[in-house]
């Protein structure tokens, strides 16, 4: 039994395929992002309403934001923020090394601080550091310095060396963990070029190891600016101090304390736009194109804006 075919009704055989129907794409409702939002929104329209119907004199925070005494505390505050970085850094850095020496006593010795000042809390170093001189009435370091211990442990030095030393222990292991992070063939490399194991640190290793040691450096920077307010435990002026005596004497307490709030989140956020740049210096390194900076986008979203504006293509 044969079947007819009209073959003049088939397509010929080099014509192309059909183009098939475009598929309509339906994009997935998510509702829990919508309950999220308005959960949010409710929260913070009911902590706006809280301090609005609190008896709060927000003019005096704009009316005392450059008191004298306010920015004196300010400065103290940043003061011994550097200086104490300054000191945990440096420190870190020597205990970082002497903790990788193959020489056990170093190594021990590194150990030791690490362990010691790392397994007690701040707030107790600067009270140690401060009550001392009821133990010590003299400090003796021959040749170097002799005087009574009153007259050296001062709030601002029992605050530098409470502070200080502290940071140090938690900078020798960011410290010790960039070093690791460099590969042993780099060392061994250098050495078998004739260079010294000082060289090779300073020219090789901690160059490399900069990229890993400087975001957690930098957070260190600023946990160590909020971490300042405990000296006033030692009677050292910072921010937080000045803060209370003025609000103390202008009768403005609670306002004082949303100012000294609000210094220290104008200074942490310009340490954090510090980090952000220092970070991108040593990522150059390992990245083949850095990502644009914020700025560097406004820029091109301005002109992109422009350019089609003008008819042109952004």
């Amino acid at each position: 039994m044969s079947v007819d075919v009209d073959k003049s009704a088939q397509p010929p055989a080099d014509a192309p395929p059909p183009h098939p129907e475009p598929i309509k794409a339906i994009p997935v409702r998510h509702y829990g992002r919508w309950v999220a939002a308005i959960v949010v929104i409710g929260l913070i329209a009911l902590l706006v309403r809280a301090f609005a119907s609190g008896n709060v004199n927000w003019g005096a925070i704009p009316q005392y934001m450059f008191n004298g005494d306010i920015l004196k505390g300010l400065r103290n505050t940043l003061l011994i923020t550097v200086l104490s970085m300054i000191i945990g850094i440096v420190l870190g850095v020597v205990l970082a090394v002497m903790r990788q020496s193959k020489n056990p006593l170093t190594a021990s010795v590194s150990w030791f601080y690490i362990w010691f000042f790392r397994g007690t809390p701040v707030y107790v170093q600067l009270f140690l550091w401060f009550n001392l001189g009821l133990v010590f009435e003299y400090i003796d370091i021959m040749p170097i310095y002799k005087d009574e211990w009153s007259d050296f442990m001062t709030p601002f030095m029992s605050a530098l060396l409470g502070l200080g030393l502290n940071e140090a222990a938690y900078m020798a292991e960011i410290c010790r963990a960039g070093l690791n992070s460099v590969d042993e063939g780099q060392t061994e490399a250098a050495h078998a070029l004739g260079m010294s194991h000082g060289k090779t640190l300073r020219r090789i290793i901690v160059p490399q190891a900069m990229r890993v040691i400087v975001p957690p450096t930098g957070n260190e920077v600023i946990n160590m600016l909020k971490t300042s307010s405990l000296v006033i435990a030692v009677q050292y002026y910072d921010l937080l101090q000045s803060a209370q005596n003025v609000g103390r004497d202008s009768g403005v307490v609670v306002e004082m304390l949303i100012l000294a709030a609000a210094w220290y989140l104008i200074a942490t956020t310009v340490l954090s736009i510090g980090q952000y740049y220092l970070e991108r210096y040593y990522a150059r390194g390992a990245s083949r194109q850095l990502p644009l900076t914020p700025l560097q986008r406004a820029k091109a979203k301005l002109s992109g804006g422009f350019n089609r504006s003008a008819g042109g293509v952004g």
